[in-house]
């Protein structure tokens, strides 16, 4: 067999290989398709719980007539230490007198300690009814017990946006 026969065989079995795999994404684009029009494809689900909707357990945690922030957290997340330091910080300088921050955990037991800002350990039940599926996240509950802001916060300069931003009453410096 001399080179041009040689290459091409070869080419023809690549040919033939290449028709089986176009072959088999041809099956699977037609059953996607197929399966597509049974049924809608759902658009990915908001995390959090709707700003208005009343906040779960609000006087147990932060009390009555008073504004609360409250930072879903977990004691193995670095970027949750930084966003509590800086909320004790924030607090520290900046916040209202009726306004209760609060650091809740999911975790029974938690390092992280604050003597500014409260931290609720073993609370995995309000992880699930505020919806806080990644930390950290923040929920801003207004002084009528509603949820005003639900998201989730990826460092501490974003926390202190949202604070900045969303809680009423506050001095904002140029």
């Amino acid at each position: 067999m001399d080179f041009v026969t040689s290459a091409l065989l070869v080419s023809w079995v690549a040919i033939a290989l290449l028709a089986f795999v176009v072959a088999g994404l041809v099956r699977q684009v037609h059953q996607l398709t197929r399966a597509g029009g049974t049924r809608r494809a759902s658009s990915p689900r908001k995390v959090g719980i709707d700003p208005g909707r009343p906040a779960p357990a609000i006087d147990e945690l932060a009390g009555q007539d008073q504004d609360a922030v409250l930072l879903f957290l977990s004691d193995t997340c670095h970027t949750c230490e930084d966003v509590l330091a800086a909320a004790g910080e924030w607090v520290r300088r900046e916040a209202p007198e009726q306004l209760a921050v609060r650091a809740v955990y999911a975790e029974t037991t938690v390092t992280a300690t604050d003597e500014v800002v409260p931290v609720l350990p073993d609370r995995a039940d309000l992880f699930e009814a505020y919806d806080a599926l990644a930390t950290p996240y923040a929920v801003i509950v207004d002084r009528t017990g509603r949820v005003r802001r639900s998201e989730p916060v990826g460092s501490a300069s974003a926390l202190l946006e949202l604070l900045k931003s969303d809680l009423p009453g506050q001095v904002r410096s140029s």
